[in-house]
């Protein structure tokens, strides 16, 4: 069977499917009726790379070490896979699979892209050596049949890349900023709906983009032959989603088109961390997941999780450590840093929500539940209860009631840390911080693990 991922950047589950009528997505509904959507599905990390790295081996980044955002790229300390660990496209090409990419690779590990993918492709100089692979993939005109380069008879392995969030195209219908929902977290004001709406815009590109690629594969005569998988990285682009573990960071959609399900048009709630579609990927196509990875097939019964886990470690020069454990109805978040802001300074802030919230940050016009993100000060430690609280605003740690749930938690995320031996646990190396300054610029960093090369 082939096997083809549409691969979404920074979107949240802002659709119908997910019961948020805002935009029409007819083909992504149309994608879902054929198989299934999963409607608790969470990245193991809410950035681009790290996540990227993780889902592509069917590992958690922060037991592979490709945790820190952004890292092992040109005059950078090299990072490889531990001994035995193999990307996903490299098992698929070994079993005869044609491979391909048409979007960024994004991996924080040393590879060999012609051991991972068929064909080369052009980066363009925007985005230098940061996204590896890249081509472009914002008109009608791209070369969405990739697969017919290969063998006759050969079985592909596709990724597909879609700029979901990050779409620059113009609207195909505006979406008024009125007809919004603003998150409890934000203030309600129009800068912060103004971007929530443009979110909804490009989740319309992204469902024509979706159709495009449904064409090309009747076409071809090729729908009822290939299993499409259809999911982003992380969430979307918003001061307290992206880069951070709350749901707004991690939960993503996916949405599983497997030919003659049985079970086509189904609504599954059961937990599924992002890890677990390269696990997915590989039973589908008849081969076998490696003892190795920490994937699940999801789609399979008695594979169901309990909890998932996510990270955030630096994102660009911002140095930080965060982690996290999801169940059903709670979110227990663990903040290592608590000498610093939840909002240190970062590559976003000169836009204009950023600079807004801080703005109203000063002249002390947050409420109680925008408020603490904007503070000088952290909690070491975050509970949340989505049966109430959905925005995830009110942190329930210290209250009695809780502390049994918060004690479970807490155990279940230290397991998985020793479990995993999380390697975020180790700082980055002297030589790594150097690499971020001559990068960055010694004036963006500014967290204090930086000093000690300052100062040589």
């Amino acid at each position: 069977m082939n096997i083809l991922w549409i691969f979404v950047e920074d979107m949240s589950p802002l659709l119908p499917l997910w019961g948020d009528r805002t935009v029409a997505t007819p083909n992504i509904e149309r994608l879902a009726a054929r198989g299934r959507t999963y409607i608790n599905c969470h990245s193991t990390a809410p950035v681009c790379s790290p996540s990227r790295s993780g889902l592509i081996c069917g590992c958690y980044p922060t037991r592979i070490g490709v945790h820190n955002h952004v890292s092992s790229r040109p005059g950078e300390p090299e990072v490889f896979l531990p001994t035995g660990v193999r990307p996903l496209p490299q098992i698929m090409r070994e079993a005869g699979y044609f491979t391909y990419n048409l979007g960024k690779d994004d991996y924080n590990f040393v590879y060999d892209r012609a051991a991972l993918y068929d064909g080369e492709f052009e980066t363009p100089e925007f985005y230098g050596h940061h996204h590896r692979g890249y081509v472009p993939f914002d008109t009608r005109e791209r070369e969405w049949a990739y697969w017919r380069r290969r063998r006759d008879g050969q079985p592909f392995f596709g990724q597909i890349g879609l700029w979901g969030g990050k779409n620059t195209r113009p609207a195909l219908e505006a979406v008024s900023p009125e007809r919004v929902r603003v998150p409890a977290c934000y203030p309600d004001t129009p800068a912060f709906r103004r971007q929530i709406a443009r979110h909804y815009e490009c989740i319309q590109l992204v469902d024509q983009e979706v159709g495009w690629i449904l064409q090309a594969l009747e076409a071809d005569d090729l729908l009822e032959d290939t299993a499409i998988f259809f999911f982003s990285d992380h969430g979307m682009d918003l001061l307290r989603h992206k880069q951070f573990c709350y749901d707004g960071g991690t939960h993503v959609p996916l949405v599983v088109s497997v030919p003659q399900d049985h079970r086509a048009g189904v609504t599954e709630k059961r937990l599924v961390s992002s890890i677990d579609i390269a696990a997915a990927s590989l039973e589908l196509a008849g081969l076998e997941v490696p003892e190795w990875m920490d994937a699940r097939n999801f789609m399979t019964e008695g594979n169901e999780r309990s909890c998932v886990f996510s990270a955030r470690d630096r994102c660009d020069f911002t140095i930080d450590r965060i982690r996290s454990v999801r169940t059903e109805r709670y979110r227990y978040i663990r903040n290592y840093l608590t000498d610093r802001p939840l909002m240190q300074p970062q590559y976003r802030d000169q836009t204009e929500c950023y600079l807004e919230y801080r703005r109203l940050w000063a002249e002390g016009r947050l409420n109680d539940e925008q408020a603490p993100y904007a503070g000088d000060a952290r909690p070491a430690e975050e509970l949340y209860d989505h049966a109430a609280d959905h925005d995830e605003v009110h942190n329930l740690v210290g209250d009695p009631c809780y502390e049994d749930i918060r004690e479970q938690l807490s155990a279940t995320l230290e397991r998985w840390i020793i479990e995993t031996n999380d390697r975020g646990r180790t700082g980055e190396s002297d030589q790594q911080l150097r690499a971020l300054i001559n990068r960055w610029g010694d004036e963006r960093c500014q967290a204090p693990e930086y000093a000690r090369v300052k100062q040589v």
